[in-house]
């Protein structure tokens, strides 16, 4: 497909264009979406609007993502990308029909360890995130349960079975890191909130110091937690800048304090805040 871009170097997206990259599945599309965004952030200079297609494993799903492929190079005047890890050898043929640039997953690895394997590939669809191993799914869902029952110090009581604990201000990014952690990684992760009450001492918090072992700390730029406040509570002393760089200070203060290793979270995906946090604080994963 030629690309309409005046003079634009071959490959380069015209003005308010967006390319359009597919990651199409025959699957929930987890997987794919995971290799499509580490691929496109090496690019982070080139607009690309990113689209995932799951369960695309019909002659009719796979007309309907055709469809949409073609759409987009008409309307962009752009070459779109595919990147796939469908199993189907029939259904990877009529996406290399597409006018786009396609990359396959599988084509270009599932050969190269058949050889090695010395047999042919399972080409079972889901494996990756289906409930293959019973006790590795049961895992993830009870770290699931206990990161929502030890959400904002609930129930502190429990802190005992954690094998990490958040702690930080309100709106520091403590419970999606939680969350992330249970679901990827099998972690049984609580947290709890240096509320302002807490910041009266220059201690931690008496509820904590038993489990200094297991505390690790998330802080955040002032200005970032603010804007995160005025979503919250707008026009709040909650969200004002001085309470906001009033609370960070303390808290920073109180974590070096008792030797508590702490990240900035501020500009971390809560992907990297996790694996981050656990390379640092030399915490191993339960489920892989």
């Amino acid at each position: 497909m030629n690309e309409q871009g005046g003079n634009n170097p071959p490959g380069q997206a015209t003005p308010h264009k967006k390319r359009t990259a597919f990651f199409i599945s025959d699957g929930t599309g987890l997987t794919v979406e995971g290799i499509g965004h580490s691929l496109l952030a090496q690019f982070r200079d080139q607009p690309v609007e990113q689209v995932t297609l799951p369960y695309v494993d019909s002659e009719a799903r796979v007309n309907q993502a055709l469809q949409r492929i073609e759409q987009a190079a008409s309307e962009s005047g752009l070459q779109p990308i595919i990147i796939t890890t469908i199993v189907s050898e029939q259904i990877r043929k009529q996406l290399h029909q597409s006018s786009a640039l396609m990359l396959d997953v599988f084509e270009s690895y599932l050969a190269p360890l058949a050889n090695l394997f010395g047999k042919d590939p399972t080409r079972a669809v889901g494996l990756s995130h289906g409930i293959a191993n019973d006790s590795r799914y049961s895992a993830r869902i009870d770290a699931v349960h206990f990161a929502m029952d030890n959400d904002d110090g609930r129930r502190t009581r429990e802190f005992e079975s954690a094998d990490v604990i958040l702690v930080g201000v309100s709106r520091s990014g403590k419970t999606p890191t939680c969350l992330y952690l249970a679901l990827q990684f099998g972690l049984r992760a609580a947290n709890y909130p240096i509320t302002e009450e807490d910041m009266d001492s220059t201690s931690l918090p008496k509820i904590l110091r038993p489990f200094q072992h297991k505390l690790f700390g998330l802080t955040i730029d002032p200005r970032r937690l603010m804007s995160i406040r005025q979503e919250r509570r707008a026009n709040s002393r909650y969200a004002s800048p001085e309470q906001c760089e009033f609370e960070v200070r303390q808290v920073e203060q109180m974590l070096r304090r008792a030797q508590v290793p702490y990240l900035d979270a501020t500009e971390l995906s809560v992907e990297e805040l996790a694996t981050r946090l656990m390379s640092q604080a030399g915490i191993e994963r339960k489920i892989s």
